[in-house]
C-alpha cells in the first residue's frame, strides 16, 4: 500500500470533529452538535464546498460533496502536519442516536471516477456514541491517484460488497470538487 493506515480511534476523532463541524455549517444539521466546533472559511465550489475545522488547537480542512443525497455527505479530509495523508469518508443519517461507538464491518470497496481506475481496497463502516450518523472510511493503495481523477472526472462511483452479493452502490456529483479540494489542501498547507 502506498498509505499507511491511521489508527481507528483517529478515524473516529476526525470523523467526530468533522461531523460535528459540518452539521454547524450546514442548515440541516443538528443543533445539539453545532455549539462544540468551529467552522469557517466555507466556500462554495459547484456540487461541492470546502471549510474550515477547528476545536482549540485542532484544525482540519474538508471538502465535501452533499448535493447527491440528502442524507449522505462524501468528503476529502486534511489534516495540518499531514497534508499528504488525506482520508476519504462517507456519512450517512441515521434514523436515531448510536449507542455505542464501534466498527460495524469491514468490507471490501471499490470507487471509480467515470470510466477510469476501479480503485480497489477496504471500507469500514463505523458508528458513534451520541450521534446520528454511520462512517465509512476507506483504506486505498492509490489515493492520490483517485483524487486527481476526481477533480477532472463527472461522476464517483462507491459499490460495496457486503457479502453474499449484497451490494451496495452510491454515485457522488463530481462538478465542483476539483476546486474544493485543490483548496481544502491548500488551506491545510498554509495552516501546517
Amino acid at each position: 500500500m502506498t498509505r499507511s493506515l491511521r489508527p481507528r480511534a483517529a478515524f473516529r476523532l476526525h470523523a467526530g470533529l468533522v461531523l460535528a463541524a459540518l452539521l454547524a455549517a450546514f442548515p440541516f444539521a443538528s443543533v445539539a452538535l453545532a455549539t462544540n466546533y468551529n467552522v469557517s472559511d466555507v466556500e462554495a465550489h459547484g456540487h461541492w464546498h470546502s471549510l474550515a475545522l477547528s476545536l482549540g488547537e485542532e484544525r482540519h480542512f474538508r471538502a465535501l460533496e452533499q448535493h447527491s443525497y440528502s442524507d449522505s455527505i462524501f468528503s476529502v479530509n486534511y489534516t495540518p502536519g499531514v497534508c499528504d495523508l488525506p482520508w476519504l469518508e462517507v456519512r450517512v443519517e441515521l434514523e436515531e442516536l448510536q449507542s455505542e461507538s464501534r466498527v460495524a464491518n469491514l468490507v471490501p470497496g471499490d470507487l471509480r471516477v467515470d470510466y477510469a481506475t476501479i480503485h480497489s481496497g477496504a471500507a469500514e463502516f463505523i458508528t458513534q456514541r451520541g450521534d446520528r450518523g454511520f462512517y465509512v472510511n476507506f483504506y486505498l493503495d492509490e489515493l492520490d491517484l483517485l483524487i486527481d481523477e476526481m477533480s477532472e472526472g463527472e461522476t464517483l462511483r462507491l459499490r460495496f460488497d457486503r457479502g453474499d452479493e449484497d451490494y451496495w452502490f452510491m454515485s457522488f456529483d463530481l462538478a465542483g470538487a476539483g476546486d474544493a479540494i485543490a483548496r481544502a489542501e491548500r488551506l491545510c498547507e498554509a495552516a501546517g
